[in-house]
């Protein structure tokens, strides 16, 4: 345990992000998300949910300032869904919260799968909510 951090936050999950350059995009995804076979470089936290998960990594990790929108979720796929997943609200809420006036961005499913390969890092979470799967593009920390 450190003081400050999340306890959500595993050793491995800190390694991870600390070691993301600008750029390096970093996938959260939900409980049926194909983590492990989009990434060789995938963390399990199981029974964690993915808005405790943002909000605990949002908490460290910069969002890049350099591109329009650095917070991407996954569309809907036509015909799944009448209404907006109510988690997207909440992913909302949590970046505003962190970086305010972040845009964030959506992609088809198999957009998304295709990002998500090319990704640093996938945390598969417990998560059971649909379509709670979001990619964060690590920004920088400038100077004081």
């Amino acid at each position: 345990m450190l003081k400050g951090i999340s306890p959500l936050l595993s050793p491995d999950l800190l390694k991870v992000i600390a070691e993301m350059g600008h750029g390096d995009d970093l996938v959260i995804g939900d409980g049926n998300f194909p983590a492990a076979s989009m990434n060789t470089r995938s963390l399990r936290c199981d029974g964690h949910s993915a808005t405790d998960l943002l909000d605990a990594i949002l908490q460290l990790f910069p969002l890049d300032d350099f591109v329009a929108e650095p917070v991407t979720l996954m569309e809907v796929v036509p015909g799944s869904l009448d209404f907006e997943p109510p988690i997207w609200k909440e992913f909302s809420a949590i970046v505003e919260r962190h970086e305010p006036g972040t845009k964030i961005g959506f992609l088809e499913r198999f957009a998304f799968y295709d990002r998500s390969r090319q990704a640093y890092a996938t945390i598969q979470t417990g998560e059971t909510a649909l379509y709670a799967c979001v990619i964060l593009k690590k920004g920088v920390i400038r100077a004081k």
